[in-house]
């Protein structure tokens, strides 16, 4: 589906991770031309109001298969936090989210979520801004992601 000049293509992508679950969010292509950039990033419980829960959702460049319990901005294989807690069915905040808007990727992203003081499941809602990628920014993109797949 192709935009008109200028226009900007939104894609929206929605969940229910379990407790230190995750989630594959599939956009890889065979040639690399389609990339993408967060601009939006929610999460809510399951059950809002009806038990304390703190949850951190985060967004990965590579499959994130131990447990990832702490945030770590040095981490340059991680795309986006959101955090939002709640105690005694009372919010105790709104949540915050942290999105790191200059990151484009063209591969597949993993979403994580943890409950750090229950075990609710949590849905989330991504919107992701599309991006025509010209052969370098491809490579670019794909080089990147190689790399990151050979940290431990």
């Amino acid at each position: 589906m192709e935009c008109y000049e200028g226009a900007t293509m939104i894609k929206t992508f929605r969940g229910k991770i379990a407790d230190d679950g995750v989630d594959t969010i599939v956009l890889h292509t065979n040639d690399g031309s389609t990339g993408y950039r967060i601009k939006k990033f929610q999460i809510i419980q399951m059950q809002p109001g009806g038990q304390s829960s703190q949850l951190v959702c985060t967004i990965w460049k590579v499959d994130p298969a131990a447990a990832q319990t702490q945030v770590d901005f040095s981490d340059n294989r991680l795309l986006g936090v959101a955090y939002r807690s709640e105690a005694d069915a009372v919010a105790v905040n709104d949540g915050e989210v942290i999105i790191f808007d200059n990151e484009i990727f063209n591969q597949d992203i993993y979403v994580r979520a943890t409950d750090v003081v229950g075990s609710q499941p949590t849905n989330y809602y991504i919107e992701l801004e599309q991006v025509k990628l010209d052969l370098n920014e491809s490579t670019v993109a794909t080089l990147k992601d190689i790399r990151n797949k050979a940290v431990p």
